[in-house]
Formats: C-alpha cells, sequence, structure tokens
C-alpha cells in the first residue's frame, strides 16, 4: 500500500474522518465495515505511510496500532501530534500491553482500546472522540467570530459586551447571517442595543465599504418621514427648494437601518414593501423610478406580531422584514454580564473624561446587579457615566450610584402617599435588614455586624415581622 492508494478525492463526511493505521488488512477491513455509513474511513499499514498521509489530508481520529512493522505505535504517536496537535489519536493495544497503553496516554493519546477489539466498544469510543472534535472545532469557529484576529475578544462582539449563552448565540447570529443579502427584523426593549447589533451585521457584510445609515422613524414628525425615506424634488412642497435625497438612496450599496419600524404609518408602510420588493423607490413630487441596491435591517421594541392582529402594523410587511429573527434579551435577564459592561463603561468614561477611575465596590457592583434596569444597558451606561464623573475615588463607591439605583424599594416608599413618620420609619427599617441579610446570604451574625446590633437583635425584629430565613429559619443555621 501506498500515499497514492489512499489518496483518493475526499469524499464528504457526516461525522468526521478516521484514520486506521494497521499492518492486518483484515483489521483494517473489520474496522471500515464497523464504521460504514458513520465517516469516512481512510487506512495505512505502516506508520510512515499514515505520516505522510497526514500531510495531504485533514483527519479527525487516528487509531494507532502499537505493534507495526517499522516504528511502534508508541513511538508514531508523538509525530502525529506535531503535525496536528489537534488531531485525537486512539493507540490500540494488546491486552497485555497496559503498560505501553499508559505511556501513549503520558505522549498525548486520547485513549486506548485493547485487542480483540468489541464491535460496541469501537462505535463508542470513535463516537466520543469525533464529538470530541466537533465540540473543538465550534469553539475554535466562535473564538474567530468574536475577534477578526482569531483571539476571544475581553469584551464580547463587535461592541455588544457579554457572555451569556443567548448573547453568544447571537453574536454566532450574525456571524452566520452578515455575509447573506437577508432582511433581518431585531426585537428586543428600548435600551438592549440593537443598533448595535444592525452595525455589527453591516460591518461583518460585504457591503462595510458602503454606508451604513440609521434611521429612527419614530423620532421623525410624520409629516417628514416620506421625504426623509425617499427624498424629495424640488417644488414637491412648499419648503422644497431644492431636490434632496432620501435616506434609501444614501445607503445606496450599503445598508439601512429602520429602527422603531413599528411606528411608521400605514400608506408608508405600503410605499416601503414596495421598495423592498421591487428595489426601487420614488421620490416625493417625482414621476420616476429610481433603483436602489440596499440591505435593510429593521427593528420594533414592540410585538409586531401583536400590532398586525391589531392592523396597525401590514402582515406582507412584517413577513418581508422578518426573514432573519434576531431577539435581544433584557438586561435583566443576563445579570451575569452586569460586572463585564460596568468594567467595560468605567474605562470607557474614565479615559473620557479623564478621571483616575479603575474599578467598583463590592457593594456597588452588587447593587448594580440586583438592580431591574428597565432602561437595560442604555441605562446602565448612563448610571455609570454619572458615577466616574461624581466619584472621589479611584474605586465607585455605594454613594456614587444613584439612590433609585442603590436602593430602590426606599425610593419606591418615598414616592407613595405620606405616611406617618413611624410607620414609614418601620418600613425603611424592615427593607434595610432584609436587604443587609440577603447581601450577607442571610448569615446573621454577619449582617448585624453591618447593621452595627447584636445578633439577638436581628433575630428579635424578623421574629416580631413574622420572617423567616429562606429554607427555615429556625434551629442552629439561623444564628450563625
Amino acid at each position: 500500500m501506498t500515499v497514492a492508494d489512499v489518496l483518493e478525492p475526499p469524499t464528504l463526511s457526516r461525522r468526521g474522518t478516521v484514520l486506521v493505521v494497521d499492518d492486518e488488512e483484515g483489521v483494517r477491513a473489520s474496522i471500515r465495515e464497523i464504521l460504514d455509513g458513520t465517516c469516512e474511513v481512510l487506512e495505512a499499514e505502516t506508520g510512515a505511510i499514515a505520516l505522510e498521509l497526514l500531510k495531504h489530508r485533514e483527519v479527525d481520529l487516528v487509531m494507532l496500532d502499537q505493534r507495526m512493522p517499522g516504528e511502534p505505535g508508541i513511538d508514531v504517536l508523538p509525530k502525529v501530534k506535531a503535525a496536528d496537535p489537534s488531531t485525537i489519536v486512539v493507540l490500540a493495544t494488546a491486552v497485555h500491553d497496559l503498560r505501553t497503553a499508559v505511556e501513549a496516554l503520558k505522549r498525548g493519546a486520547w485513549d486506548y482500546i485493547t485487542k480483540p477489539f468489541d464491535v460496541d466498544a469501537i462505535v463508542m469510543l470513535v463516537e466520543r472522540a469525533l464529538e470530541k472534535r466537533a465540540l473543538e472545532r465550534e469553539v475554535l469557529a466562535l473564538r474567530s467570530a468574536l475577534s477578526p484576529s482569531g483571539a476571544t475578544a475581553p469584551d464580547g462582539f463587535e461592541g455588544l459586551i457579554g457572555r451569556h449563552p443567548e448573547m453568544v448565540k447571537i453574536y454566532q447570529l450574525i456571524t452566520q447571517i452578515a455575509t447573506t443579502p437577508a432582511t433581518v427584523l431585531i426585537s428586543g426593549e428600548s435600551g438592549t442595543g440593537k443598533e448595535l447589533v444592525a452595525r455589527a451585521i453591516h460591518r461583518r457584510s460585504d457591503r462595510s465599504a458602503q454606508p451604513f445609515v440609521a434611521v429612527n422613524v419614530a423620532a421623525i414628525p410624520d409629516t417628514l418621514v416620506e421625504s426623509e425615506l425617499f427624498g424629495h424634488e424640488k417644488g414637491a412642497f412648499t419648503s422644497a427648494h431644492a431636490r434632496r435625497l432620501g435616506k434609501f438612496e444614501l445607503a445606496h450599496g450599503g445598508t439601512l437601518f429602520l429602527d422603531e419600524i413599528g411606528s411608521l404609518r400605514l400608506d408608508l408602510q405600503a410605499k416601503l414593501l414596495r421598495a423592498l420588493q421591487e428595489r426601487e423607490i420614488e421620490r416625493l413630487g417625482g414621476s420616476r423610478p429610481i433603483a436602489v441596491d440596499v440591505r435593510v435591517l429593521a427593528a420594533a421594541n414592540v410585538d409586531l406580531r401583536q400590532a398586525v392582529r391589531d392592523r396597525a402594523f401590514r402582515d406582507d410587511l412584517y413577513y418581508r422584514l422578518n426573514v432573519v429573527p434576531l431577539h435581544l434579551p433584557p438586561l435583566r435577564e443576563r445579570r451575569e454580564d452586569i460586572p463585564r459592561l460596568v468594567e467595560h463603561f468605567i474605562r470607557r468614561f474614565a479615559r473620557e473624561c479623564r478621571r483616575d477611575v479603575r474599578g467598583v465596590s463590592v457593594g456597588a457592583l452588587d447593587a448594580l446587579s440586583r438592580y431591574g434596569w428597565p432602561g437595560n444597558v442604555r441605562e446602565l451606561e448612563n448610571v455609570i457615566y454619572r458615577a466616574v464623573v461624581l466619584a472621589r475615588e479611584p474605586v465607585v463607591q455605594l454613594q456614587d450610584v444613584p439612590l433609585d439605583v442603590a436602593m430602590p424599594e426606599t425610593v419606591s416608599l418615598l414616592s407613595q402617599d405620606a405616611l406617618p413618620l413611624r410607620e414609614a420609619c418601620d418600613q425603611f427599617e424592615r427593607q434595610y435588614v432584609l436587604r443587609t441579610l440577603e447581601r450577607a446570604h442571610w448569615n446573621v451574625s454577619r449582617a448585624a455586624r453591618v447593621l452595627g446590633v447584636h445578633r439577638n437583635t436581628v433575630l428579635a425584629k424578623l421574629a416580631a415581622w413574622g420572617i423567616h430565613r429562606p429554607g427555615g429559619i429556625e434551629g442552629k443555621s439561623a444564628t450563625q
């Protein structure tokens, strides 16, 4: 057997490619039959042929026999790993040769299998190995997507910050759809970063060298929306003293981002639908169609499906925009990303404002992590900007955080109708003690030290309020 004998054009494999290195033709044929239909199987009868083959073919798994003519498998193993460290190698040994198997593991083998082979054992081993290989490739692909250099970006992806699983899925989807012409409908609450997603799609597309034009439809007066989007000719209306190009023409060759698309009037929805379908527009006051090459990305912070049911949004336009749906989760559903966002904004605003602020205290970060963030990332950004500007120390402290963020329960209490002083004090005390206990993970002694009172005082107040520790406050655990 020579390399030419096995270097046939590669076939499409569902699960991967396995190279069987064994001098016994019967062994190779048996493994090939066992794996038939599940993966591509290559064969080599010596280590030298296998190493030469690996120069020309990418292989996921090498099943390497220990006893072969020429170099034994244990010596071929490090050469296989040197050719491609990611290749998974399994050493086949005789039953009595376990010492060699242990040595192979030390040299980089992933596993070993003993002769005579058990069919189920081979199938299970190959399945596990190829699943591991597929997972490694997926991780590498994601790392490449997260950073053009191939390294994982410390903060996130194309200006989007976060490592929550839902955000990672969004990064993957952006990478997948960016180079296609598909229209994308980005949904999510206000402040979640919909325009950042649109810009990320544009930057990753083959239109990145062309304009990115963003339009907040809701921010344009109704009387001017048509002119803003499609342009107008001179004399189209009283103040139209000259021809003006609309956003579609300004975005020609690039990307047009229509934010808050749900606020578009029904008559203009029909005109937008025509522009998307025909890829041409007419200026206000014009009489001839103008071809435009624009990729449209749209965003909405309302449920457009409900708007369709309410007949406030055209169903045909909704389906035309919703080719690829992309939903951004609110910040309260990915609280794990808050510390990373806080760190990012502190670095950014400290640099922009020339402030010596380098971090955040545990207490301040705890308050920021607990807050509900109805305004999402945009609200967090504004809070950190204020904190950096007002901070009196290199570390943002709890007192630098707005009271409605640090103690929202207290602000809610103060916003209520007037209460008798004693009742207001009792409610504040209750909220403050409970919040301190939560921060201390219901360790009464630790909370008492923070509050500056004896632990028995805390226990007495809890008993008076009829409050029990989650999981039961009675017993020894409640007095820790």
